[in-house]
């Protein structure tokens, strides 16, 4: 018998839907025509055991215990998922092959690696498990897949890879929680204080924000306009670019802080010739964004309904899961295969049927056009989150589902629709040795915008007719004054937009790139669960629509170390969980530093004042746990 194991039954129905009928679903597999079974995960079936398990005195925490590091790593059974994993252990023994269908990606590899690990296999029959590589549902793509089958002996590597990322958030993230929580205590503070390698940052974000919102210091600066007048009497206005030598007194984003120079200015031009230096004028097109990935899609259902990230996902579960409207939502990619351009007709026939766009709309939708998100070489372990071809028989959604519905369809029927196109003019002008500058927009055809809200064709600006050389009249200056203003106080969209675009956040060159070539702070399976982990141990706090950080954990980064309330440390882990994966570093040479440091840093905990607390609330909050078990410390 061939044993298929998918990373989830969504996958595992793909799978056998490729393969020979008729078929006999049973609890937690199916079997298929020649006898062959398909099985699946439903994510990671087990879990790194917790320290008790180790030891039993550990279960009190101590500092004399810490670092706890096993010298033999345990796997324990998720409780929720125990039953999956007895059908699967019973279904590997009974198989003569194995092909082993996880995620093309690193997780995806372990996840299945781990379990097929907790049967003792031997070794002959290891040598021989196959690696089903799947990243399109569709039919065709399945089969294509099935006819390409790989060793999974190739993908060891990519398994350790993902192991070592695993042990490690165990280690930082168990030892660093247990150690500044027992520091707290000293201090008379009496809740948990976690700490991980993707949420301390995520806090340290949000706290230097607030910091420099309340540290924020007004301050006044000028700028000058430059009002023109054409032969024909048609007159606008230009803004003055200062030149390299007024930067003694500009701030360091070109702000001119001097009054004086701006009056300065204002009088050399006032009532003077003026002469066009520089006209660029250009028809230009906007292409439609691609479909959401998870991210994309938390951040503007933020935007537009103030929806929380963790509601999106379970929105969007549900979606997937009870209705089936759209594909699989835990995804970190904008793309589409080019096979699935074939089913454009029946998924916007299906979005008309399910009003997750009005009739009209999809009507106008041009199903021969080809956008740029049909991509083979853009889609990874998997596709952008688009409608199904599903055609609901009754109206069945509540309202959270409609909303997100409607925007996932929005953005793939725009797929389907024109360019956004509009005229540029850009003009530079000349006046008594300064330059000036003024930009125009006009819209020339709305396109895809139309389904974005923008409903009639604007001119954002005017310009008159001008031509490069032409001559005019400065009829006045005029200083304007204006003020800094603080950064705005993060909200779910800009959080989440800080996120995945970490890297903005990080001065040193060497860390920014290695950032910009990851998915940024956590996984889009992970960040919505991260950020609700620190509105529930109350380091975060809603106030409207912003998130502020409370006094406790302004008080947690404060004791910190830098290293871990910075991204560092992830981009440091992703450069050598690369290298890991290509076979430029063993698991025990990231392994080693790694102990070394989180000796380290324990001993800095340890060793806390404790004024150094001082900050924290001395009463404990009462408590949001349902039991009084030890607390658990989370990974991230």
């Amino acid at each position: 018998m061939k044993l298929y194991i998918a990373e989830k039954p969504s996958l595992a129905r793909a799978i056998a839907d490729a393969l020979p009928k008729p078929q006999k679903k049973h609890d937690g597999y199916i079997e298929l025509g020649n006898g062959d079974c398909v099985s699946w995960c439903i994510g990671h079936l087990l879990e790194q055991a917790e320290p008790d398990d180790y030891d039993a005195s550990f279960k009190k925490w101590r500092f004399e215990h810490l670092p706890i590091v096993p010298e033999q790593w345990q796997l324990k059974p998720k409780s929720k998922t125990r039953k999956q994993l007895t059908v699967l252990k019973k279904l590997i023994k009974q198989a003569n092959i194995i092909v082993h269908a996880g995620d093309p990606d690193r997780e995806g590899q372990l996840l299945v690696d781990e379990v097929i690990e907790q049967v003792k296999l031997s070794q002959a029959k290891k040598q021989q498990i196959q690696r089903l590589l799947i990243s399109d549902l569709n039919l065709s793509a399945v089969k294509k897949a099935l006819n390409n089958l790989k060793s999974n002996r190739d993908f060891i590597p990519l398994s350790v890879s993902a192991l070592a990322r695993s042990r490690a958030d165990w280690l930082f993230g168990m030892n660093l929680t247990r150690a500044y929580t027992l520091a707290g205590q000293k201090a008379g503070f009496g809740n948990v204080l976690s700490v991980g390698r993707v949420q301390t940052p995520i806090l340290g974000l949000v706290v230097n924000r607030d910091n420099e919102i309340a540290n924020f210091v007004a301050k006044p600066f000028y700028e000058v306009l430059a009002h023109l007048e054409t032969q024909q009497q048609q007159v606008f206005s230009a803004k003055w670019q200062p030149s390299k030598a007024c930067e003694p007194y500009q701030d360091e984003e070109g702000r001119v802080l001097h009054r004086g120079l701006a009056e300065n200015v204002v009088s050399r031009i006032t009532n003077q010739p003026a002469k066009i230096v520089e006209l660029e004028q250009k028809q230009k097109k906007q292409q439609a964004p691609l479909p959401y990935n998870l991210s994309a899609l938390q951040i503007d259902a933020a935007k537009a309904f103030s929806m929380p990230a963790q509601k999106v996902l379970d929105t969007c579960q549900s979606l997937y899961e009870r209705h089936k409207l759209i594909t699989y939502p835990r995804s970190d990619n904008r793309f589409l295969p080019k096979e699935h351009h074939k089913d454009a007709a029946s998924i916007i026939a299906a979005i008309a049927n399910n009003e997750g766009q009005a009739s009209e709309a999809c009507k106008q939708a041009d199903t021969s056009k080809r956008s740029k998100c049909f991509n083979d070489s853009k889609v990874a372990a998997h596709h952008a989150i688009v409608p199904t071809e599903k055609q609901l028989c009754s109206a069945s959604l509540n309202s959270d589902e409609q909303k997100i519905y409607r925007l996932i369809c929005r953005h793939y029927l725009i797929q389907f629709y024109p360019d956004y196109v509009f005229n540029e003019t850009k003009v530079t002008v000349e006046i008594a040795g300064g330059l000036f500058k003024a930009a125009a927009k006009q819209d020339v055809s709305l396109g895809f915008k139309t389904l974005m809200g923008k409903t009639e064709l604007k001119d954002e600006q005017t310009l008159p007719a001008l031509e490069k050389g032409q001559p005019l009249h400065c009829t006045q200056g005029e200083v304007v004054d204006k003020m800094t203003t603080p950064p705005a106080h993060f909200t779910d969209a800009t959080l989440l937009s800080a996120m995945t675009g970490i890297s903005r956040y990080v001065k040193d060159p060497e860390i920014k790139k290695i950032l910009k070539e990851t998915d940024g702070l956590g996984t889009e399976a992970t960040r919505a669960g991260i950020l609700e982990l620190l509105f529930k141990r109350r380091f975060l706090e809603r106030q409207g629509k912003n998130i502020l950080a409370t006094a406790t954990g302004k008080a947690l980064i404060s004791t910190l170390p830098e290293q871990l309330a910075s991204p560092d440390l992830t981009a440091k882990w992703e450069a050598s969980l690369g290298n890991i994966a290509e076979q430029h570093m063993s698991y025990q040479q990231f392994l080693t530093p790694l102990l070394a440091e989180l000796h380290a840093l324990v001993e800095q905990a340890k060793q806390c004042d404790s004024q150094v607390f001082a900050q924290l609330p001395k009463t404990p909050q009462k408590r949001r746990f349902k039991r009084k078990a030890k607390p658990r410390a989370k990974s991230a």
